[in-house]
């Protein structure tokens, strides 16, 4: 009879503990699609849209054993600030851990609004002018600079770019009225010429 190496029993082991606690999170997917009114799937966390479980890329089945070793670490992140990279979570996923701890995220699982009030009101990960908290509630990638509510966005833009609008707005007026008085003078040379014609 063959025997198994000890190494591949442990690691097979860790793989098959990791998976069995393997689990999204659905209270804060359920609160984000009815409080926006959007249609959110695991994607706002994690790296693969059908959430942890699996084989694809982003998922438990697909890590290597360096990953795996990085996932049971950040599994063990129970306090705030660990500086953890979960390979199952995207950057907002991991940036909620980070500042939160599992321990705190997971309390928060029975009233997931909470979880605006405990993120970093600045914080911006995708630098569209919209903060997370504020695409956490809209149902809004937090990732992605071109989603976010069009009304948001024009805000952020508008906030964004004031300083040039404003120097469009300036160029533009003084182009105009030096326009017109560019217009102005051809006028009263054109009247003079017609003048001098006349009484000549």
């Amino acid at each position: 009879m063959r025997s198994i190496p000890f190494t591949t029993c442990c690691t097979t082991l860790a793989v098959l503990a990791i998976a069995g606690t393997a689990q999204a999170y659905p209270e804060f997917q359920k609160f984000v699609s009815q409080k926006s009114g959007r249609t959110v799937n695991c994607a706002m966390c994690h790296m693969h849209s059908d959430g942890p479980e699996g084989a694809a890329p982003g998922q438990i089945g697909h890590l290597t054993l360096a990953e795996q070793a990085e996932l049971g670490r950040a599994r063990g992140a129970f306090e705030p600030h660990a500086n953890v990279k979960s390979p199952i979570l995207n950057a907002f996923g991991n940036h909620i851990i980070n500042h939160l701890g599992k321990k705190q995220f997971l309390e928060l699982r029975v009233t997931p609004a909470e979880l605006a009030h405990k993120l970093p009101k600045d914080s911006d990960l995708d630098g569209d002018g919209i903060t997370d908290v504020d695409e956490y509630l809209s149902g809004t990638h937090p990732l992605i600079k071109s989603d976010g509510r069009p009304w948001l966005l024009f805000k952020a833009n508008l906030a964004a770019n004031l300083g040039q609008i404003a120097l469009m707005l300036a160029a533009t007026v003084l182009g105009l009225w030096g326009l017109q008085h560019l217009l102005h003078g051809f006028d009263v040379a054109t009247r003079v010429s017609d003048a001098d014609e006349e009484s000549g």
